[in-house]
């Protein structure tokens, strides 16, 4: 009977070990069958989302700007982070930095397990299309009508507007001013142009005296489209181009007539000789060479003429810009300017604390436009107090014009979707080689538009 009863306790103790193990082996390791949201994809990312005993939330920010290469944004980045957690002691940011490329790979790879980071940077437009239709982006028009309102410069959050809603704030703005050597307009009695035909004036004076007007790189098609697009705007007005790309209907008189006046220019020898087949920066060289008068171009230029150590100060002191010029009888605003956001924030649909992320968006922001133009040389898409910094006069007065802005319409290529961009990049090459009429211009641009691709 002894021995019965004590077989009988080994084999129970025996059990009770091996029950035991079980138990604490899927504890520990976190196995199990793989059911429930705590075995998805997205764990290590939700335990990291999840709040501590004492209250503490931990946010995810992955950003695009590594030390090595971009140290000027990464350090504002560092800065505004330290700054919040500061302000914020209940919030930790926990930031993952990739390069430019390596971040958009890794954004489709968490964005197809549902596991974006609480706070993430994306595109305007056609980028963030897939991750706002498939709900992955929170709204956030709450912010734009508290106490981020009125601090954007006019258009520059339409590009992250879908339907009315916001899913993203921008950070960073490029404008298109045409910059000009000063010297060369003193030299033949120029002024700055307030017309088109105060533009064509100047033109025919540069050619009678054997100087290039316009350097343009043909080459890269974008370049020549800035021209196209400020024909159209100031030819149609504010929403003539926003409203062709989301309606799918590029057949607006206004902007045939644009194609009309590209031409014009082409035929008025108004660009490079043989432009068609050069690149940007061949023409850029061009306009630094002091071979040509003018440069349209995006204000990220605009250290090449105030701050670049490698660039002669004598020539900096040639160099100004000017808005481009209203057209007789038309609807744009001499206060449009052809442009967009960089990149711009966004908060996670998915993250378990979008409260805490809006926070900080709202205020990584606003710290972004305080500090982004005099410590990186970047400018904002908010509104910047030119008062109380110090800075380039060149800067000072871009971000006076932007302050003052009607608005600003974003470029057409980052506008559409993928293959109309492509094809419209192929027609603008042909109509300024004027190898197509403005007619098959506005007929192919607009069959691509209707494919919807």
């Amino acid at each position: 009977m002894k021995r019965k009863t004590l077989a009988f306790m080994l084999l129970f103790a025996a059990l009770t070990w091996v029950l035991a193990a079980c138990g604490g082996s899927g504890k520990d390791s976190g196995g199990g069958n793989g059911s429930g949201p705590e075995n998805s994809g997205a764990s290590s990312e939700a335990s990291s989302r999840e709040t501590s005993p004492g209250g503490e939330v931990t946010l995810n920010l992955m950003h695009l700007w590594p030390e090595g290469s971009n140290f000027a944004q990464y350090k504002i980045v560092s800065s505004i982070v330290e700054q919040f957690q500061q302000e914020n002691e209940n919030i930790k940011i926990s930031v993952e930095v990739l390069d430019n490329e390596q971040y958009k790979d890794k954004l489709k790879v968490l964005s197809a397990s549902n596991s974006l980071p609480d706070i993430g940077f994306t595109w305007a437009a056609g980028f963030m299309e897939p991750y706002v239709k498939g709900n992955e982006f929170a709204p956030l028009n709450d912010l734009l009508e508290g106490e981020l309102k009125g601090q954007f410069v006019a258009g520059t959050t339409e590009g992250y507007t879908f339907d009315g809603t916001t899913y993203a704030l921008p950070v960073e703005l490029n404008i298109v001013p045409v910059f000009y050597n000063k010297a060369i307009f003193a030299e033949y009695g120029l002024e700055v142009p307030k017309t088109y035909e105060d533009l064509k004036e100047i033109i025919q004076t540069l050619n009678n005296n054997g100087v290039n007007p316009v350097a343009l790189g043909g080459k890269d098609a974008w370049t020549a489209s800035f021209w196209y697009m400020y024909f159209a705007d100031r030819l149609g007005g504010d929403n003539l181009m926003d409203e062709a790309v989301a309606n799918e209907d590029f057949t607006a008189p206004e902007l045939r007539e644009a194609a009309v006046y590209a031409q014009e220019l082409v035929d008025m020898n108004a660009f490079l000789k043989g432009f068609v087949g050069l690149s940007n920066e061949e023409a850029k060289a061009e306009f630094m060479n002091e071979n040509a008068a003018m440069y349209m171009m995006g204000a990220w230029e605009v250290p090449n003429y105030t701050t670049n150590p490698d660039v002669p100060q004598e020539f900096k002191d040639k160099i100004g810009f000017f808005k481009f010029p209203v057209m007789e009888d038309g609807r744009g605003n001499v206060n449009n300017w052809v442009g967009g956001p960089g990149v711009g924030l966004f908060v996670s649909e998915n993250s378990k604390h979008k409260e805490e992320a809006k926070k900080f968006v709202s205020y990584f922001v606003q710290k972004w436009g305080e500090i982004s133009v005099s410590e990186a040389g970047v400018i904002p898409a908010t509104k910047v107090d030119t008062n109380a910094v110090s800075l380039p006069q060149m800067y000072i007065d871009l971000l006076n014009e932007l302050n003052n802005a009607n608005k600003v319409t974003l470029y057409l290529d980052v506008q559409m979707k993928p293959v109309a961009s492509e094809e419209h990049h192929n027609l603008i090459q042909a109509l300024f080689s004027k190898d197509i009429t403005p007619d098959e211009f506005i007929s192919r641009q607009d069959a691509v538009l209707k494919e919807g691709k």
